[in-house]
């Protein structure tokens, strides 16, 4: 190979970057697919992204790929909406203009309870009769050894995972987690300098014999798992699953983070799989997805020797979680509101997993949940498909955003509870259908 070889080829994928054959944070193709059809080496394709990647014009990331450098994967796997005329399918969140009545009343109706004590410092991560709401409603959606002495409060799961990625791992340990995943699990990930394994999943979640030769061969110090209405895919492990889980982590090295946060969309509560791991799993639970995101209220339950190491980060970072919103959420969480809120938003999503069912048929992989995972038409890429979306108003999530491992399905996953009415989201999913079935071609080919 001549010393300047890899410098062209870099220059010939700058070129397609700048042209827009290979849009920001769009992933770029594997080494030795590109090497086939830039007819050179992988080699050469490596110090080319590598070379690439010193100009800032794509990152690598372990066990994921090389990405264009765009805005940040989060960013745009969740989008604001630019206008009211567009159709927001990338935000994962309840409807929450059902809960908008009563949430007013209990802000109103918490204030009248404010005090100079629960307004004030405290031990610990939070009040303890906020605490033990936490309990209340970990209980409720199956964990059944959560009590006020093992709860923290934070401000929301992602504040939670974070916590939890920073206290219990170094710069540069590895992380297991689903092969599709959370992109918030892969940003702070990213940001704290750990590496990231997929493991690969099945109809049932996680696939017990690919993490037992995951934990052998990579030594992650956590496995994250999100067991309910999985995010991507729509899937909720059955009990025997989480149960093979938690006996494969219990004979590891490694803790189990179990992100929980869509565990009250069951229709019967099923076990967490912390429920097997007392010593050894980490449950996640929380009222944004079930009540409101603005909320900011998550329940982490940790095993007892863990607790003097979290609360000292969660205090040194944020010193408590604000007791406001958790006067209000022990308020909805003892009066029982907050379970009829989970219920009513649990019912306001089957109304739309029917209508998306009925609008956009067989494509749809699971349904159930706040979200569906869509197969792409083979005639559609991911990434142009949601160019071309966009370009319609409607507003989708790409699968690359999810892939934590070699598994890329041509995917895009839909939110079916931001758009504003039940005859805006069928509008906006007949827009869709029509979409997933012609033939658009736009822009640049791939």
């Amino acid at each position: 190979m001549s010393e300047t070889k890899f410098k062209d080829i870099a220059r010939q994928i700058e070129q397609r970057i700048d042209e827009g054959v290979y849009p920001p944070n769009a992933k770029l193709p594997p080494h030795r697919e590109l090497a086939a059809d830039l007819d050179t080496t992988p080699a050469t394709i490596s110090k080319a992204y590598k070379l690439l990647a010193e100009m800032n014009r794509v990152e690598s990331f372990v066990g994921r790929g090389t990405f264009v450098v765009g805005e940040s994967q989060l960013n745009q796997a969740i989008q604001p909406a630019e206008s009211d005329a567009q159709f927001n399918f990338s935000i994962l969140q309840p409807y929450v203009s059902k809960n908008l009545a009563s949430l007013r009343s209990a802000y109103q109706k918490a204030s009248m309870s404010f005090s100079p004590e629960l307004l004030a410092y405290t031990d610990h991560s939070g009040h303890l009769s906020h605490r033990e709401a936490g309990a209340i409603w970990a209980h409720r959606y199956g964990l059944s050894a959560a009590t006020a002495s093992n709860v923290l409060l934070t401000n929301g799961a992602q504040h939670a995972l974070s916590l939890l990625i920073e206290t219990l791992t170094q710069p540069g340990d590895v992380i297991a987690v689903e092969a599709l995943t959370y992109p918030g699990i892969l940003a702070i990930a990213s940001l704290a300098g750990r590496q990231v394994i997929g493991v690969d999943m099945d109809n049932d979640g996680l696939i017990p014999s690919v993490l037992e030769e995951v934990l052998r061969s990579h030594k992650p110090k956590l496995v994250i798992a999100i067991p309910s209405h999985q995010n991507p895919t729509g899937i909720t492990m059955p009990i025997q699953r989480r149960k093979a889980i938690a006996a494969i982590i219990e004979h590891s090295s490694a803790y189990l983070v179990e992100d929980d946060i869509y565990g009250f969309l069951n229709e019967a509560t099923l076990p967490a799989i912390c429920h097997w791991l007392p010593e050894k799993g980490i449950h996640i639970s929380g009222l944004s997805k079930a009540i409101s995101p603005a909320m900011r209220c998550g329940f982490v339950v940790a095993p007892d020797h863990l607790l003097p190491t979290l609360n000292a980060h969660i205090r040194a970072n944020i010193w408590l979680a604000s007791p406001i919103n958790f006067i209000v959420a022990e308020q909805l969480i003892s009066s029982g509101e907050a379970f009829s809120m989970a219920e009513a938003q649990r019912d306001i999503a089957k109304q739309r997993q029917t209508i998306a069912k009925d609008i956009l048929g067989d494509v749809i992989s699971k349904a159930d949940g706040y979200h569906v995972w869509v197969t792409l038409p083979a005639h559609w890429q991911q990434e142009r498909f949601v160019m071309e979306a966009k370009q319609r108003d409607l507003i989708v999530t790409s699968g690359s955003y999810f892939a934590a491992g070699d598994s890329h399905p041509n995917c895009i996953r839909l939110s079916l509870m931001s758009i504003k009415n039940n005859d805006a989201l069928t509008q906006g999913l007949k827009e869709l259908k029509s979409l997933l079935d012609s033939h658009v071609v736009s822009l640049a080919p791939f």
